[in-house]
């Protein structure tokens, strides 16, 4: 079973919601975790939006990244510069991806524009691990 660590600042957002996708469309195939260089909590907000999805992410936890999840995943995937340039070295064998991915945690005129922003980088995951996983999948 292959092993992808999601990691990213506060792993409270972006991490979260791509653990979430990553558990939801692999079937049970791919053990997935997340974690960040300074876990703040799961982001409100975050549970919400993938609730939209149809994906319950609300009973998983903010972990701290240790080098050693890094040593036992076959896929690092970092999704801010922040994680990328603070992420301990990665050994020989591991592989890793970097998706710089806006927080959609900041601040905006209105709620309603924040839950599009949500929503938007909530896509753009799903997007990016279908891709993960076809390409996975191809490959072996």
């Amino acid at each position: 079973m292959k092993k992808i660590l999601f990691v990213c600042t506060g792993n409270s957002c972006r991490s979260q919601m791509a653990e979430g996708f990553a558990r939801a469309l692999s079937d049970g195939n791919v053990d997935v975790k997340s974690a960040g260089i300074s876990p703040i909590g799961v982001h409100p907000a975050a549970i919400m939006t993938m609730k939209e999805a149809g994906i319950d992410i609300s009973e998983q936890t903010s972990d701290l990244l240790t080098p050693a999840m890094i040593r036992n995943a076959d896929y690092v995937i970092t999704l801010c510069n922040s994680a990328r340039d603070n992420c301990p070295v990665i050994p020989r064998g591991v592989r890793h991806f970097h998706w710089d991915i806006t927080n959609p945690d900041r601040l905006f005129p209105s709620e309603e524009a924040r839950r599009r922003e949500f929503a938007r980088v909530r896509d753009d995951l799903r997007n990016r691990i279908e891709k993960l996983f076809r390409e996975l999948e191809q490959n072996g």
